[in-house]
């Protein structure tokens, strides 16, 4: 019986150590605080019910004491990221204090979860230092309604494809972008009944350009795909207007093979 109690008290003492050494945030009364993430927020956990939050962007997560209650004591706070894990303490708090709380490196632990791959902010930093790098000579191009397509580069690294793809518009009219689709398609169809478009939708657009006079050029991630033999990958460009331009650029598989290694 000695023993057991030993255990107990052991462990309760190990719990209130580690709340302890957890970061104190204040929560004031009658106020918001805001946390923010470098990463899209995946998970959150909320010791009390005393308290709400909500994810008004993807990496915000906004707290505050409900309205009904009539006393708070403290309360332990758990968000987790694509690739970390922070925990917080939440006491009562006065006017004043900070409402908005960076989550920083120093407070998060890193998580290894399977399937997850690179975060949005790795992606972003990498497309970045690629689109900072000279064109080249294009892999694959396609013309129409005077708009010039170019796919300038084709990079891989663990399960991503990075994707480099430029557009000239050679007429004097700015082209107003409706969407970028891509889809898996046949080589050739030779019947509108027999022909399978799968759509793909990219991890990441780095830029989100809603027109362009001249040119343009972006980077766009997408998951590691197989592609058959008879079939090609297609980006297919479209302008808001009811007549606009549709320009399609298509990718062979062997251009996916023959991907580059990301550069350092």
């Amino acid at each position: 019986m000695k023993n057991i109690i030993f255990f107990v008290l052991t462990l309760f003492a190990s719990v209130c150590l580690a709340q302890d050494k957890l970061p104190l945030v204040y929560l004031p009364v009658k106020a918001t605080i805001h946390f923010i993430s470098p990463e899209p927020i995946q998970y959150v956990d909320i010791s009390s019910k005393q308290l709400a939050g909500d994810l008004p962007l993807k990496n915000v997560l906004r707290l505050k004491l409900r309205d009904t209650s009539k006393f708070f004591d403290s309360a332990i706070l758990t968000v987790a990221g694509e690739k970390f894990i922070a925990q917080y303490r939440l006491v009562p708090g006065y006017a004043g204090v900070p409402t908005e709380i960076e989550i920083l490196p120093p407070d998060t632990h890193p998580l290894d979860i399977s399937g997850i791959g690179f975060s949005q902010n790795q992606l972003r930093s990498m497309a970045t230092n690629l689109i900072s790098a000279k064109a080249g000579k294009p892999r694959e191009s396609a013309t129409a309604y005077g708009i010039h397509g170019l796919v300038n580069h084709i990079y891989s690294v663990g399960d991503y494809l990075f994707l480099d793809i430029a557009y000239r518009n050679k007429t004097r009219i700015k082209y107003d972008i409706a969407d970028f689709h891509f889809s898996i398609e046949d080589k050739k169809i030779a019947k509108a009944a027999n022909s399978q478009s799968i759509p793909i939708v990219p991890e990441l657009e780095l830029y989100n350009i809603p027109a362009f006079s001249r040119n343009y050029r972006n980077v766009f991630v997408l998951r590691k795909l197989s592609i058959p033999g008879n079939k090609v990958l297609k980006v297919e460009l479209s302008e808001k207007q009811v007549s606009g331009r549709v320009l399609t650029l298509s990718i062979p598989y062997q251009d996916i093979l023959d991907a580059d290694a990301l550069p350092n």
